[in-house]
């Protein structure tokens, strides 16, 4: 019988102290490799893979494709963003079996690894791009390989964190969940207008993660990463579904502190604060932050194991079927990143994204992201991870890239 192993180690980053991460789970004896980083903790902790009979005991959580209930917003403009609030629906546990990665069944075409060859070399700046075939297994990359900072499409590893743990059992999209003034985080967090006069807002998991999907709000994001234990468990989750080069920061506060070079206060989750500590500092002390940061992020990841996990998590590999379903429609109702990806998708294709972008200093900007998952009319779909780490480009020449990149896409699947 295969041995049940546990496992803890201390994990320090921006001041950030993880006292144990404890797998859990089953794995083989003698297959567990812990890799570490010299200050970034742990980096790596492979799970060679579950036993047929480790899967078959794996147990599924609620069937939240049909699950549309949230509550009641007063804010007209923040709730356009979500459904209205309907019914629940509770489903019984399924067992959950999770599909064996799908082994290429064709070549990658030619052109279009020439195409994001041209690109990437044309584009001025530290960029990575690369493209998966959901279908036929493929997956190809120009200067994918590299580490790049993720900023916010780290969400989607928060979210599919939650969403394991719902296929668990642990969760549901109807755990009520209470966002007060304590769960401020910094920059985008819409759902603040929500909590007035220092009253909680009521609302549920479901609704959290949408708005941390769709509206990229950092303080629901981190309320998320919360409730499933913190950034260890991201981390673990990454590792067991083995999706290789992702690493995952400390949450947004220490992370955003530590790229602006100052110290995380709770006060700086109110207002204006962050940005005016970070305008006292020094121009030396911002620079070599920044500079730190887009060298080695601690959340960065290379855009050929983001797009390899948006293949696998379409192809049913990651998460059970009715938690895919659902993280693919959240996906898909995004309201960020207009103009980047989904620019250059044809009316008749459908595109799920998640998008990214970090703080700005002289006119860089430290990690400018899209990545997601393109499906044609036919339905064959392509993962795509376009991630930008350092350039002084303009903003539009960076949503050109992206864009440029999807209609390669497109030529390449008519052709």
């Amino acid at each position: 019988m295969t041995p049940q192993i546990s496992f803890a180690f201390t994990v320090r980053r921006y001041g950030e102290r993880i006292r144990r991460i404890d797998s859990g789970a089953l794995f083989r004896s003698g297959a567990v490799r812990r890799m570490f980083r010299r200050g970034q903790g742990a980096e790596t902790v492979r799970d060679l893979g579950f036993s047929k009979l480790q899967r078959a005991v794996t147990v599924a959580g609620l069937g939240p494709a049909m699950l549309m209930g949230c509550a009641v917003h007063q804010d007209a403009q923040l709730a356009a963003y979500l459904p209205a609030p309907s019914y629940k629906v509770s489903l019984p546990f399924p067992i959950m079996s999770l599909k064996a990665p799908t082994p290429p069944t064709a070549a990658a075409p030619q052109s279009l690894v020439a195409s994001l060859d041209a690109l990437v070399r044309s584009f001025g700046g530290v960029a990575g791009v690369s493209v998966a075939s959901v279908d036929q297994g493929w997956l190809i990359s120009s200067g994918g390989e590299r580490k790049l900072p993720q900023q916010s499409v780290s969400k989607l590893w928060v979210t599919m964190t939650v969403l394991d743990q719902i296929d668990q059992g642990k969760l549901s999209l109807d755990t009520p969940l209470s966002i007060g003034p304590e769960d401020f985080t910094v920059f985008h967090q819409p759902v603040a207008a929500l909590v007035r006069n220092g009253v909680p807002y009521q609302t549920n998991v479901a609704e959290v993660i949408r708005r941390a999907m769709q509206m990229s709000d950092n303080t629901c994001n981190d309320k998320l990463l919360r409730l499933v234990g913190g950034p260890a468990a991201v981390r673990d989750f990454i590792a067991r579904r083995g999706l290789g080069p992702i690493r995952f920061g400390p949450g947004e506060k220490l992370l955003q502190a530590g790229t602006a070079g100052i110290e995380w206060r709770d006060e700086y989750s109110r207002g204006n604060a962050f940005a005016v500590a970070r305008s006292r500092l020094s121009p030396a002390v911002r620079k070599a932050a920044f500079d730190a940061y887009v060298a080695d992020p601690p959340d960065g990841a290379a855009p050929l194991a983001i797009a390899g996990a948006l293949a696998r998590l379409k192809r049913g590999e990651l998460l059970s079927q009715n938690s895919t379903d659902w993280l693919l429609q959240t996906m898909g109702a995004a309201r960020t990143g207009r103009a980047r990806v989904r620019a250059a998708v044809p009316v008749d294709w459908t595109y799920g994204h998640k998008t990214g972008t970090g703080q700005d200093l002289g006119g860089r900007t430290a990690g400018f992201n899209d990545v997601g998952i393109m499906t044609a009319p036919d339905g064959r779909s392509y993962a795509v991870a376009v991630m930008i780490g350092d350039t002084s480009r303009p903003v539009r020449e960076r949503q050109l890239l992206m864009q440029q990149v999807a209609a390669a896409i497109v030529a390449t699947h008519g052709r």
